[in-house]
């Protein structure tokens, strides 16, 4: 009886031990620069180097949806359908922390001047604010299904997708200001402070695709022209000078002015999604062909296969 009670023992011992080990994944580098391919169809994160190699796969056994990063050394991961956002230190690979949400993450945006994280979500139609450490500040009911948010100064810009308004809020504790109308399926959102004016993406609806940047004073909402960019521009990344632009319904890439003149434009990538900057390449991310195109002076310079689905670029560049 007491080797069997020793057995039993050690055996619960060995699986509380077991139970306890994170999983954790290959370190990155603190100096290493690199743009990050968050891959939905077979989950996973793909760590790419300037000369185009692959340094590092993270695989992920859960639905990750979306992920930010934390200022230059943590990373945050997201699902749609999970009930928790996990934090991975990145020079580590270990987790941080985790928290459990509402099911129904749509986005989580991050500001570093605040050290202040938002997440959408769009069962419970409402934007939540936290601080790094995760802990709760703030949470706000939106419209229907909140998801492309940005943020100036001490104003959180939020996209209602499946609603006509985009609501303002405030910072300090998400109070609506102001809701502005848009049009419905409206996604992706960039803040031109040289100009004062907030531009709008959007896939459209039904038989009527949207095929235009709608560009709104930021002050005010109002509608102060559109940019024509067929078909269904989603994607838009501002750089120090431009807007990137990605219309997966052509798989177009254009590169724009802060007057919203199109500067060039070049089709590239299968049903692309997102685009980014990353040293002196514009990187756009095929979601079908799961590749991403290594793009300088109007050519695809390089191409990189990526894990199957890519959805969003994650970019971080070591400090000069």
């Amino acid at each position: 009886m007491k080797k069997w009670a020793f057995f039993i023992f050690s055996f619960i011992q060995v699986m509380l031990v077991a139970g306890c080990t994170e999983k954790s994944f290959e370190p990155i580098d603190r100096n290493q620069s690199f743009i990050a391919s968050l891959n939905i169809q077979e989950p996973s994160l793909d760590f790419i180097d300037e000369l185009g190699n692959v340094i590092a796969t993270w695989s992920f056994d859960k639905a990750y949806t979306g992920a930010i990063l934390l200022d230059n050394d943590r990373i945050l991961l997201y699902g749609h359908q999970l009930d928790e956002i996990v934090v991975f230190t990145l020079s580590t690979g270990k987790k941080l922390y985790s928290k459990k949400v509402e099911l129904g993450t749509t986005n989580v945006y991050y500001d570093p001047k605040i050290k202040q994280f938002f997440i959408t979500n769009s069962k419970m139609n409402t934007v939540t604010s936290f601080d790094v450490e995760g802990n709760e500040l703030a949470s706000q009911r939106l419209g229907n299904y909140p998801m492309s948010m940005a943020t100036y100064k001490d104003k959180l810009y939020v996209v209602n997708y499946k609603d006509t308004k985009l609501s303002v809020l405030s910072i300090k504790d998400l109070t609506i200001e102001q809701e502005w109308p848009i049009g419905k399926s409206s996604h992706g959102i960039v803040i031109i402070e040289e100009t004062n004016e907030l531009w709008v993406g959007g896939h459209g609806e039904g038989s009527k695709p949207n095929s235009s940047v709608k560009r709104f004073d930021l002050g005010t909402g109002v509608v102060r022209g559109s940019i024509e960019m067929p078909l269904m521009p989603v994607g838009l990344t501002k750089t120090k000078d431009k807007v990137l632009v990605v219309s997966h319904g052509h798989n177009e890439l254009y590169v724009v002015d802060f007057k919203g003149n199109v500067l060039w434009e070049k089709e590239v990538g299968a049903n692309p999604f997102v685009v980014n900057q990353f040293k002196d390449y514009i990187v756009v991310a095929g979601y079908d062909d799961h590749t991403l195109y290594f793009i300088k002076d109007g050519q695809v310079q390089k191409t990189v296969d990526v894990g199957k689905g890519a959805f969003q670029l994650l970019v971080r560049e070591e400090e000069k």
